[in-house]
Order: C-alpha cells, then structure tokens, then sequence
C-alpha cells in the first residue's frame, strides 16, 4: 500500500467511521515505537519551541494539545511552564508521567475539552491538527483562541495538502487517521479563529520510512 505521507497527503485511503478512536488506539500501539522513531532523526520541532519560549515568559500558563510522551519538546515546555499536557492516548501519556511526575496531565479529545477563557498564555499542537478530521479544525482553532489570554502565542503545526479524511492501514505498525488543508487555507482558517499569524512557513524534512514531508509551521498571537 502506498505510505501516505503526514504533513503531505493524497487523500487515499478508506472510508472513516471513528477518527478518534482510530487516533486513540493507533497511539496506545505504537506509544514505544514512536518514541524510538521520533528520537531518530532531527525536525524543526526545536528551533520552533525556542521562538516560542522567546516569546511566553517562564512560568505562565501553557496548554499542550497532543502532548505525546517523553519528547523533548513536552520536557522542555513541562519544566519550564505551568504547564497542562493533553493527549488522546493513555499509553503516550504513562510514558510522560513517568518522565514528568510533577507535571500535569489529562486524557482528553481537544475538540470537546472544556477551559475556562482566557486561562492560558500559550499553547502548543505539535502534529496533532493532522489527525483532526477537516471539519473540526477550524472550531478547534476558535476554541484555542478563546483560551488564549490577549497577547498569547500559538505554536502550531499544520498540514499542506488539500487531503480528504483518511485513513493509513499501517503507520510505524498501526492504521491512523489524518486530514489536512493547503497553506492558503491555513491560513484563513487561523485569522478567522482571531489568531493573527507572526510567522508561518512550510519546512520540509525527512522523516525515516515517510521520506520528505511537508508541515506549515504557524506562529500566531490571540
């Protein structure tokens, strides 16, 4: 089967019926596959972290969607912040609370996660708006914006291709779902959410068995 490609897709794949719980236990599979996989090769995750923390002062309040595990990214943001980690998968967040005892952590779909308004200074998605379906990002983002308190920063990855929901049969060894718009779109979508965009730019990288992969990388402020 042809690998569909994370931050760049073709829209194949089979039809949908559960895209959270495709999510939720494609993760809970692969939660130690991943972790080795993501530690082997370099992305653009830490120079984009480093804009933001150049931007949110330590100590303020950070909600991280998708959190994941053990990465260094969550570690960096965990030490750093007052920090909440949200995540779908029950096995990638026993792996980030066993790093991070002192941390925060909830299992929760971001799409219905209820916040009070205006209660962060930050938030970060790393790679999880590609595993929302299409129809849901845009609300997503107007919920990420109500968050945010005024003046407060968005790190966010999003995908780059026009791709309808779909559905990978093997991803690092379990099926996953993916969605995603092209950049213009993008780019609508977050100044209609009122999150005005300071830096936006797709980085292509290599990723190990997926080959070059393409995410637009967004820097927003509420």
């Amino acid at each position: 089967m042809h690998r569909l490609r994370p931050g760049d897709r073709r829209g194949r794949g089979a039809a949908v019926d559960d895209p959270r719980e495709i999510v939720r236990a494609g993760y809970d599979a692969i939660a130690d596959r991943y972790a080795e996989w993501s530690a082997s090769f370099e992305s653009p995750v830490g120079a984009w972290v480093a804009k933001f923390i150049e931007r949110v002062p330590a100590g303020a309040r950070v909600l991280e969607l998708g959190c994941g595990g053990d990465n260094p990214s969550t570690l960096e943001l965990a030490r750093r912040y007052d920090y909440l980690g949200v995540d779908l998968s029950a096995f990638q967040l026993a792996r980030a609370r066993r790093a991070l005892p002192e941390a925060r952590f909830l299992q929760a779909d971001a799409t219905t996660l209820e916040l009070e308004p205006e209660s962060f200074e930050g938030v970060v998605s790393l790679f999880m708006l590609g595993h929302v379906p299409r129809a849901e990002q845009a609300p997503l983002l107007r919920r990420i914006s109500g968050w945010l308190r005024p003046g407060g920063w968005l790190l966010a990855t999003m995908g780059t291709a026009a791709a309808d929901d779909v559905v990978e049969a093997d991803w690092l060894g379990a099926p996953m779902f993916f969605a995603s718009f092209d950049e213009e779109t993008n780019s609508r979508l977050l100044a209609e959410a009122g999150l005005e965009s300071a830096e936006a730019r797709v980085v292509p990288f290599e990723e190990p068995g997926h080959g070059l992969v393409r995410f637009m990388w967004v820097l927003a402020r509420a």
